[in-house]
């Protein structure tokens, strides 16, 4: 044992180093749970009670010299460090700091909840798991009703109750059940619906419907309001046409279209060579949901509107994928922070 501490010895004092990680592994070898000192005190206790006086005074001298020749070492790295550490130099222009941006739906979000809100429509929200009476019965869906094949359903439980909704129509109806005219909101959201994913359709989207209730409330009006919702947010030369469709929560109904905003109405592969593109649904509130709501219908008439933000961001942007606005795909985004 003494010869081994000898050496230890003659080892301590020949070694030196300028590197962190191997002043590291020294201290460990030493002074480590199963380092050279812990096995040479676990060792002491077994050696000849006339011997232990000598050995532990030479084992000390050798933790004393272990322990001196880390903390020189120790301050010998740490100024070697210092030297290589360059100065920080304050005159140094800054890193470039890259700011995020918006997404484009949301772009288009806000434009859009911003022209209405600037006419005086207020904004309402609600859940995205629905119950059969708010996404459906209430609307004039029949139990056995056709229409309720034209929007496949994502139902979340062996429940046909439990559903997530089709449409932001049913905040409409939570809204009417609970208000009194005159309404005047628009409902912004996710919808989803059970269809194939492909550049042209998702099986979630996003929608911002509207709705407005009073008394003396006519077509007219709902016209006027498209026609100064399209201007607002295209241009003011972009001119609307109102179509007949059939939805069974409005009665008449419409689909609109605006004039072709790449073309200006001439015709192009965009619309068809038609020189319209179809941007929103609309009509005006069919009695059957107002009294499914509490609100009179001899007294009351309004109208309803639905936009899909996607199409409106493919016509102001040109983005003919409906997938790359769920894909997270940076160079696709990055180019929307001037939009915001």
């Amino acid at each position: 044992m003494k010869q081994a501490i000898e050496n230890y010895l003659r080892e301590i004092s020949n070694f030196t180093t300028d590197s962190a990680d191997e002043l590291e592994k020294f201290r460990v070898r030493l002074f480590g749970k199963k380092g050279v000192l812990n096995d040479l005190f676990t060792e002491f206790k077994n050696i000849a009670p006339e011997e232990r006086r000598e050995m532990g005074k030479v084992l000390n001298e050798l933790k004393n010299a272990a322990q001196q020749k880390l903390d020189e070492l120790k301050a010998t790295v740490g100024s070697s460090e210092k030297k290589n550490t360059k100065e920080l130099d304050l005159t140094l222009p800054p890193a470039e700091y890259l700011t995020g941006s918006r997404h484009p739906l949301q772009i288009v979000r806000k434009k859009i909840i911003d022209i209405f809100t600037n006419i005086g429509y207020t904004v309402a929200e609600g859940p995205e798991v629905e119950d059969d009476w708010h996404n459906f019965s209430a609307l004039n869906f029949a139990p056995e009703h056709p229409a309720r094949d034209m929007q496949d359903t994502f139902f979340i439980s062996e429940n046909p109750d439990v559903l997530l909704r089709t449409h932001t129509s049913s905040v409409q109806v939570r809204v009417m059940e609970k208000t009194q005219p005159p309404i005047r909101m628009i409902f912004p959201g996710r919808v989803y619906r059970n269809e194939a994913i492909s550049a042209r359709a998702h099986c979630f989207f996003h929608q911002v419907e509207g709705l407005y209730i009073d008394e003396n409330v006519s077509f007219a009006d709902l016209r006027q309001t498209l026609m100064y919702f399209a201007k607002e947010l295209f241009n003011s030369e972009t001119r609307i046409r109102l179509r007949p469709s059939y939805f069974p929560f409005t009665e008449p109904s419409a689909e609109m279209d605006i004039s072709c905003n790449l073309c200006g109405g001439e015709g192009c592969g965009f619309c068809k060579h038609t020189g319209w593109v179809e941007i929103l649904g609309c009509g005006m509130v069919n009695p059957a949901v107002l009294t499914n709501c509490n609100i009179d219908p001899k007294r009351y008439s309004g109208f309803a509107f639905g936009i899909g933000i996607e199409r409106i961001t493919n016509l102001l942007y040109n983005v003919k994928d409906l997938r790359m606005f769920s894909e997270n795909d940076l160079r696709f985004l990055k180019q929307f922070v001037s939009a915001i």
